[in-house]
């Protein structure tokens, strides 16, 4: 499988899960943040939505990106998603700092494994 067809599939699988998980984030606002520990009253509902559409935007994004041909936007869009995962590792260890549940671990491992995968993918070339 060449490179170019693996960052494909890997996109698709990215879309998969995060409109997954945005759709989740909707129909059940606390139910992610519920699997860690944190119960969130209707009232705070609203952190849930607006995660829900940044889900849905990286998924719509990486859907969308699956079939570029263009090294620089393909780029782009491999920085997007390993900056959105990178920087949810690093606060999901803070917020473990914090005292959030141990079970984030789980959640971090994954992040970590699809910002490895993004860069292994990542197109070369100028600009890099």
């Amino acid at each position: 499988m060449t490179r170019s067809v693996a960052l494909s599939r890997l996109l698709l699988v990215h879309a998969a899960v995060t409109l997954a998980a945005g759709v989740a984030l909707v129909v059940a606002p606390g139910l992610i943040p519920g699997a860690i520990g944190i119960d969130l009253s209707p009232s705070a509902y609203l952190v849930s939505y607006l995660l829900a559409a940044a889900e849905l935007g990286f998924a719509v994004l990486s859907f969308q990106a699956r079939r570029l041909t263009d090294a620089g936007a393909l780029r782009a869009v491999v920085s997007a998603c390993v900056t959105l995962h990178a920087a949810s590792a690093l606060l999901e260890v803070y917020a473990f700092a914090q005292g959030v549940s141990a079970a984030i671990w789980l959640n971090v491992a994954a992040r970590v494994l699809i910002v490895g995968l993004f860069l292994r993918l990542r197109p070369s070339g100028a600009g890099r």
